[in-house]
């Protein structure tokens, strides 16, 4: 897996999900925001920008109870296990849960055992036990809800760095993970960087867009530019905002 260079990486820091998602659709991909998961803290992304990273993906299927004693966990190349410390610095953990909270996919040990190995955040389309504790965490967390019981009680980890499911959305590994207040966007890889410069295009717009909405402007004509005046206007504000 190779690391997003650091110029794609802050482009991405820099625009929403919903930009990202109408870039996307765009270009016919029209399936690609994780559905029903949210951030632990929804603060975060406030605090502490926006989660990008490649996917690092972990896939559970439905416990089977003679396969799945808690004993499982003292085999050192238990799934679970390995994918936490298999997950590289700076990627995200997303994980296959079934869009199953009615277990844990992972408690505060390992997404504290992520945080402090660099990864940039953990995303499962089913719950996290331990999760007041997780919000307070220094790493992005998302999941559809709060979930109590151990994994081993629903789901049976089976693989890890494999093409998986998650929200409905196929992630394969080193797809581009992107995070905010909203929600999670998955981003083909070979896609990223057109998908990027395009999403920084549309965040000035709409920025110069809103300002001019809060004077008082209609949006017919404006949004989208339509007329010669407001392409005129918007070519005016990016030389004098250097956007």
């Amino acid at each position: 897996m190779t690391q997003l260079s650091p110029s794609l990486h802050d482009r991405l820091k820099s625009v929403s999900t919903a930009t990202l998602c109408t870039a996307l659709f765009k270009r016919g991909l029209r399936n690609q925001f994780i559905q029903d998961v949210h951030p632990l803290d929804p603060r975060h992304a406030a605090k502490h920008g926006t989660m990008v990273g490649e996917a690092f993906t972990l896939r559970y299927i439905p416990a089977r109870e003679d396969l799945n004693p808690i004993t499982v966990f003292q085999d050192p190349n238990h799934p679970q296990r390995q994918a936490i410390e298999q997950c590289p610095p700076g990627a995200v953990l997303v994980i296959d849960s079934r869009k199953d909270a009615r277990a844990a996919s992972a408690g505060s040990i390992l997404v504290t055992r992520l945080m402090q190995r660099g990864c940039a955040g953990i995303v499962t389309d089913g719950g996290l036990r331990d999760s007041p504790e997780i919000a307070q965490l220094d790493i992005p967390s998302y999941h559809q809800r709060a979930s109590a019981p151990t994994n081993l009680t629903m789901h049976q980890a089976l693989e890890f760095d494999v093409p998986i499911g998650c929200g409905d959305v196929a992630v394969f590994p080193g797809d581009v993970v992107v995070g905010d207040g909203e929600g999670v966007v998955i981003i083909p890889r070979e896609l990223a960087e057109e998908i990027a410069t395009e999403a920084v295009e549309m965040t000035a717009f709409e920025d110069f867009v809103t300002e001019e909405v809060k004077k008082g402007r209609s949006i017919i004509g404006l949004y989208p530019a339509t007329t010669e005046q407001a392409r005129a206007d918007f070519a005016a504000w990016r030389k004098a905002s250097g956007r």
